[in-house]
C-alpha cells in the first residue's frame, strides 16, 4: 500500500536537523520500499506491504530515534486518505504572493470537525474547512498578520498538527500517484 509520512518539526529554525538522504535510508532499513523524499521538511512517500498505519508510525518513530537520536512524531496517511485531503483543497487556493494556504494535518486525538472550534479563527479574514484528517486554511497575504491562526502556536492543539503549504500537499500527492503507476 502507498503511504505518505509527514514528520513534525524537523529542519525548522535550525532545530532537529535531519538529512533527507539519511532519512530515506532509515525508511528503507525499516522495511519501506520505493521511498521518495520531498524537500527538507520531512515529507516521504513509500510503499509498505502489510503493516497497519499505527505499526508503521511506531516503527518509523523508533527508527528515527535510533538513527538520529531525535524523538520525532510521524503522521502516516494511506493513498486514499491523502487523496481525499489533497483533492478537498479548493483549486483557487495557492501559496503565493496573493494567498497563504496551508493544510494542518491532524493526529488522531484532534481529528474531528469540532477541532475548528479550538482554532482562533477570524471569520472575516480566515477561511477554514475540516476534512477527515486535516484542516484546510487560507488567508489573503495582506491579512496574514491579522489572522487569528498565529495564536495557535504554543497551544495543546498545535502539538497535534503538522502543517504543509498547499503547494507541498499537491506535490506529495503527485509523488504518491507516480508510485501507483
Amino acid at each position: 500500500m502507498i503511504y505518505a509520512a509527514l514528520l513534525r518539526g524537523i529542519n525548522v529554525g535550525g532545530n532537529n536537523k535531519v538529512n533527507m538522504k539519511e532519512l530515506k535510508q532509515v525508511f528503507e532499513e525499516a522495511g519501506m520500499t520505493s521511498v521518495k523524499t520531498y524537500i527538507n521538511s520531512g515529507n516521504i512517500v513509500f510503499v509498505d506491504a502489510g503493516r497497519s498505519k499505527q505499526e508503521i508510525m511506531a516503527v518509523l518513530e523508533e527508527a528515527i530515534f535510533a538513527h538520529f537520536g531525535l524523538r520525532i512524531k510521524v503522521l502516516v496517511y494511506s493513498m486514499d486518505e491523502y487523496t481525499r485531503i489533497a483533492e478537498a483543497v479548493p483549486d483557487g487556493w495557492t501559496n503565493d504572493d496573493r494567498l497563504k494556504s496551508d493544510v494542518l494535518f491532524l493526529w488522531e486525538e484532534a481529528d474531528e470537525e469540532a477541532v475548528l472550534e479550538q482554532l482562533p479563527l477570524k471569520p472575516e479574514i480566515d477561511r477554514a474547512h475540516y476534512v477527515p484528517g486535516a484542516i484546510l486554511w487560507s488567508v489573503d497575504r495582506d491579512n496574514v498578520t491579522r489572522s487569528g491562526m498565529a495564536k495557535i502556536v504554543g497551544t495543546k492543539l498545535y502539538k497535534l498538527v503538522t502543517i504543509r503549504n498547499v503547494n507541498s500537499v499537491r506535490k506529495i500527492h503527485e509523488l504518491m500517484k507516480e508510485l501507483k503507476e
